[in-house]
Order: structure tokens, then C-alpha cells, then sequence
């Protein structure tokens, strides 16, 4: 059984902490002390906060952390990749201290951070199968396929950042202050996504408001980004999506418009059991 702990998974923006006893996660703290609202001599006195607060214990760190713009630049493994693999890489900070190294694709260059403890963890979980297409919606969606329960290879489409983009600083901004939600709209925006791609088929988004009067330029636009996004998955294998409840949501009913299927998995137990893997193998 794995010893007590305190994991991290410190994104940019964000960062969750979890007090692990026996397997068991038994306090959890969330903030907004992501990698981007500290430097680097920031980070000695932050991860004694963490423990006065939570207890003197081991430290396991994952995601942005170990980044250039966080902590230490931590180097990244190279795939194919799995547990044993990555619990071998773990960066020292000290004898009570590690950082996940993240995960880099060759050819196409593509890397991740945090994200390949979710992945594998849905594994070693028993909530995927050992060979699956896992999909991780975001800012910066993660397409992975896992062959034999280790990271194949990767991918990652920027679909959460044009999304925020597209709302706050293109032409069709004054079109988009509607409620993104799976509707009509959506599933339109799915289809033409899917069909045109994402540069001609966003345009829909002002034309259907001149020529229509529609007020849902939103959630069509999200359903066109989310419909290119998804549509080269959409096929016999299912897509098993590790995501929150909406975002989780609003992928399933794109892939399953476009005649795919789609299991949803619990992200936050899928982190869990990741990191506690990677502690017992590496402890």
C-alpha cells in the first residue's frame, strides 16, 4: 500500500493538491496558483505552505510545474511511454520532493505536461481498456492513443483557446454571448465543422446572424470547432472522454453526431489513481 502523501497537479492557471493516506485521498485544496502566478524562487516557500498546511509528507508534482514557466524545466519523455517509464524519469528536487517529466511526440512535434497522469491513470484504474483513443477537451485538447497501457502517441488541437478567442476579440464576438449548450445550434455547428473545416465554416457564425437573425452564434461556433475537432475520431472505436461534466458532455454529443461513441471517465479519479501508481513505483 502506498505510503502518505501530498500530490499536485499544478496547471497554468490553477492548481489542485490532494493528501493521499493509504491509497485514499482524504483532503483536497483548489486555487489559483497556477505555474503563471509564481517564479521559480516562488516555489521553496509555496511547497512549505502546502505542508504546514497539509503535513510534513512526501511530494509528488505533475503538470506545469516542472515547465519554463514554472518551477524547474523539467526534461520531457519521449513516447511510447508508460508508468514504469515515467516513474523512472521523475525529476529530484530534494530526497522528499519529485516532478512528473511530461510527455513529447517527435513527429509532429507535440508535447504535455500533467495531462499523461490522467491518461495512463484512467488506466490503471480499470476505466479504459489498454488499447483506446482517450480524448482530454481543454484549452488544449489532448487526443492520445494508448496501445498496450502505454502512450503511443498524442496530439493537440488548441480548440478551447479559439473558442475564447473567437468570443472575446474577432469580428464574431457581438454574435457569440449566448449560453453554450448541446441544441439544434450545437449539433448545426457539429455538422458544419465536421463537413467545411473550422476556417470557412465559422463564418457561418456572422451569416446566420444577418441573414437569419440568430442569436446562438455561440454555441454554433463552439459546435464547429468541437466538430473539426472530433471528427477524425468519430469512427467504430469508441472515444473514451476524461473531461468536467459540460465540457465532457458537449464532446460526447459531437462524436455521437457524427456517428462515433463516447464513454465518459471520471478525470479527477483517473488523476488519483495515476499519481499514486506513480508513487508506488516510485517510493
Amino acid at each position: 500500500m502506498v505510503d502518505t502523501f501530498i500530490a499536485a497537479d499544478w496547471g497554468t492557471t490553477n492548481r489542485r493538491l490532494f493528501l493521499i493516506e493509504g491509497g485514499e485521498v482524504v483532503r483536497t485544496e483548489a486555487d489559483g496558483q497556477g505555474a503563471a502566478a509564481l517564479a521559480p524562487a516562488d516555489y521553496p516557500a509555496e511547497i512549505a505552505a502546502i505542508r504546514d498546511r497539509m503535513g510534513d509528507h512526501p511530494m509528488l508534482l505533475a503538470g506545469m510545474v516542472g515547465s519554463s514557466i514554472g518551477w524547474q524545466a523539467v526534461p520531457y519523455l519521449p513516447t511510447p511511454a508508460g508508468m514504469d517509464q515515467i516513474a523512472g524519469a521523475l525529476h529530484r528536487m530534494d530526497d522528499r520532493t519529485a516532478i512528473v517529466p511530461g510527455l513529447c511526440h517527435a513527429d509532429p512535434a507535440d508535447v504535455m505536461r500533467g495531462e499523461e497522469v490522467q491518461l495512463l491513470g484512467a488506466h490503471a484504474a480499470g476505466l479504459v481498456p489498454p488499447d483506446a483513443w482517450l480524448c482530454q477537451p481543454g484549452t488544449h485538447c489532448k487526443w492520445a492513443r494508448l496501445d498496450g497501457g502505454r502512450i503511443a502517441r498524442f496530439s493537440t488541437t488548441m480548440t478551447g483557446e479559439l473558442f475564447s478567442l473567437l468570443r472575446t476579440r474577432s469580428i464574431l464576438a457581438s454574435c457569440m454571448t449566448d449560453t453554450v449548450e448541446d441544441g439544434p445550434a450545437f449539433r448545426a455547428g457539429v455538422a458544419d465543422g465536421a463537413a467545411r473545416g473550422i476556417a470557412t465554416a465559422l463564418f457561418g457564425v456572422r451569416a446566420r446572424a444577418l441573414l437569419n437573425g440568430a442569436v446562438d452564434g455561440g454555441a454554433f461556433a463552439s459546435g464547429v470547432l468541437i466538430g473539426a475537432d472530433v471528427a477524425p475520431h468519430a469512427g467504430p472505436e469508441p472515444v473514451h472522454i476524461l473531461a468536467d461534466d459540460r465540457l465532457g458532455r458537449l464532446y460526447a454529443a459531437a462524436v455521437s453526431a457524427l456517428g462515433g461513441s463516447a464513454r465518459l471517465v471520471d478525470s479527477r479519479a483517473a488523476f488519483v489513481a495515476g499519481i499514486i501508481r506513480l508513487r508506488e513505483l516510485s517510493a
